[in-house]
C-alpha cells in the first residue's frame, strides 16, 4: 500500500540518513533509481506514517523487506527482529568486510538482516568493489 509523505517530511527523512538505504548504506547518488520512503513497522502491523518509523531505503531493500519484521539468523536459526533503523545502532550490527564491498553481520540482528535483504546479493557486491576503486564506497569515504 502506497500513503502518501508529505514533501517536508521526505526531506528530513533524506536527510536524516544522508541519502543512504537506512539498511545496506548505499548512496542514491550513485545509482540511477529513486530511493523510498520505507515504513519500518508496516502499516499492514499498525505502524505509523511518523518519522519515528520511516526511513530511507533502496528500491531492493524495501522490497526484499516486505512486511517482514522478523527474520532467521543464518548462524543460530533463531527468529530475530530486524535492524530497526531508529532504535538500533547500524554499526553495533554491521561492519564492512576488509574490501568494503560486503556487510558483516555482527549480531543475530544484523546477520538476519543481511540475509533478509539479501544486502550481499552478487549484483551489489560486484557494483560496490567499483564503488571502492572509484572512492566512492564505503559512505564516509566518499570523495566530493
Amino acid at each position: 500500500m502506497s500513503v502518501y509523505i508529505p514533501v517536508a517530511l521526505r526531506r528530513e527523512i533524506e536527510t536524516q540518513f544522508n541519502r543512504c538505504c537506512a539498511y545496506c548504506h548505499t548512496a542514491e547518488r550513485l545509482v540511477a533509481a529513486t530511493f523510498e520512503v520505507e515504513h519500518i513497522v508496516p502499516l499492514a502491523a499498525g505502524g505509523e506514517t511518523v518519522l519515528a518509523n520511516l526511513c530511507f531505503s533502496c528500491p531492493m531493500c524495501n522490497r526484499y523487506k516486505g512486511v517482514r519484521q522478523t527474520a532467521v539468523d543464518p548462524q543460530t536459526n533463531a527468529t530475530v527482529p530486524l535492524f530497526h533503523p531508529h532504535q538500533d545502532e547500524w554499526g553495533k550490527h554491521f561492519a564492512w568486510n576488509e574490501d568494503g564491498s560486503e556487510l558483516i553481520g555482527l549480531t543475530e540482528t544484523g546477520r538476519a538482516t543481511i540475509e533478509a535483504l539479501r544486502i550481499n546479493r552478487a549484483q551489489l557486491v560486484r557494483v560496490r568493489k567499483m564503488w571502492v576503486k572509484l572512492g566512492e564506497h564505503p559512505p564516509g569515504r566518499q570523495i566530493s
